[in-house]
């Protein structure tokens, strides 16, 4: 999805081109889901005839400042994107529109024309995003529950590391949570972690000094190389790990080294295990699912994310729908025993108990040749008296002759 660089361009493109020019005409979406909060007429109304002055940015968001309130306001979502007609701005790699297509897009949310012909658009394929307009973007949700801008409000190391301390979560989700840095996204945090060999499921609260030094560091200097060259990917450093996150397993590495995938603050997360590795007894222990899902978009809570690595899909699932089943037919001289076994446990009914697939297997596996005595000793006892039962008949069928 579009993170700060991303975004960043996009706010960057806005102010180069659209500074200082009148809003001639605009056509806003019929997508209430995209479209928060406002009807079409009252939004398309209060645009027109304004003047750009500024854009802005924080973490994922952006909004355009006009001369005189309410504002335009984005939230980017999966593969939100901001194009001007004849002007380069970079594609997010996702994104729905191509230079071929029809112009606007189909997919367009808000199309803006200006006074000199120039012409904007804000499209979203998936309708993740959201278009709201506001009096005031900065200071009413989602962007003033946002916490400090991972660009403009870098934490200093220091403030960082206390952070970091009080935080007994995955740093792959702290990284995520909007609320603690804004603007980090899957890929960033991704990067990040790699170049400061950080674990993605390291407890925050146990990184070293020196790990939170290297964290401070790669995170300055991965958001400023991609903001530096337009969040254009081709232009990325090779040496990144970003060129190969989306790679198959088995085909993906970086200096040579394997690139394993694990799921992590909610996301599948690349990371490579000979240089992020965790710190003895230090990983994230599972924890109670959190409540607090403010400006937490890309984050689940950690006891999912463990519950994920650590069993099969499906675990609890499949060892349920393999209880109802019902017992197997006696194949070998094991179950047999089985059977006897568990039959000397149940009432006289001639109806087996819905937990006796379990017991079956556990007592038969206990089992080898040389231990069957008391299943032999068992075996000739209900002989015998299967012979008695059968030698009473024959007296009674003869007394009746």
């Amino acid at each position: 999805m579009p993170e700060l660089p991303e975004v960043e361009a996009a706010r960057r493109a806005v102010e180069e081109n659209c500074i200082g020019k009148k809003i001639k005409r605009s056509v806003v979406a019929d997508d209430a889901k995209v479209i928060d909060g406002v009807s079409r007429s009252d939004f398309e109304a209060a645009l027109t005839g304004k003047t750009i002055v500024a854009a802005h940015r924080k973490g994922k968001n952006m909004w355009i400042q006009l001369d005189s309130p309410p504002f335009p306001s984005f939230q980017f979502g999966m593969v939100g994107a901001v194009y001007i007609k004849g002007v380069a701005v970079t594609k997010y790699k996702r994104s729905a529109v191509n230079d071929t297509d029809e112009w606007p897009s189909k997919y367009s949310k808000l199309f803006i024309e200006l006074d000199d012909g120039l012409e904007l658009s804000f499209t979203d394929k998936r309708r993740f995003a959201k278009v709201r307009l506001l009096k005031s973007p900065a200071t009413v949700p989602p962007i003033s529950e946002l916490g400090p801008d991972a660009l403009l409000e870098p934490m200093p190391e220091d403030e960082l590391f206390k952070a970091l301390s009080k935080k007994k979560i995955a740093i792959k989700s702290l990284l995520l949570d909007q609320s603690f840095i804004s603007g980090v996204g899957n890929w960033i945090a991704d990067e990040v972690l790699y170049q400061a060999k950080l674990h993605p499921l390291q407890s925050a609260a146990s990184i070293s000094k020196e790990g939170c030094a290297a964290l401070h560091k790669s995170l300055k200097e991965v958001i400023e190389q991609a903001v530096e060259v337009g969040a254009d990917s081709s232009q990325f450093p090779s040496n990144w790990i970003f060129h190969s996150r989306e790679k198959n397993h088995g085909k993906a590495f970086v200096d040579g080294k394997t690139i394993e995938f694990i799921t992590a603050g909610g996301r599948t997360t690349a990371y490579v295990p000979e240089l992020q590795k965790l710190s003895g007894d230090q990983a994230v222990k599972p924890q109670k699912k959190s409540t607090n899902k403010k400006n937490n978009d890309d984050t689940e809570s950690e006891s999912e994310e463990i519950e994920k690595n650590a069993k099969p899909k499906g675990g609890k699932k499949a060892t349920q729908s393999r209880a109802k089943k019902p017992p197997a037919k006696r194949k070998s001289k094991a179950s047999d025993d089985d059977d006897d076994d568990h039959d000397e446990k149940k009432p006289a009914t001639g109806k087996k108990s819905k937990g006796s697939s379990g017991n079956k297997k556990s007592t038969g596996r206990k089992k080898s040749k040389g231990s069957e005595s008391d299943g032999d000793e068992d075996e000739v006892k209900g002989k015998e008296e299967d012979a008695k039962k059968v030698q009473t008949g024959r007296q009674t069928r003869k007394r009746a002759i």
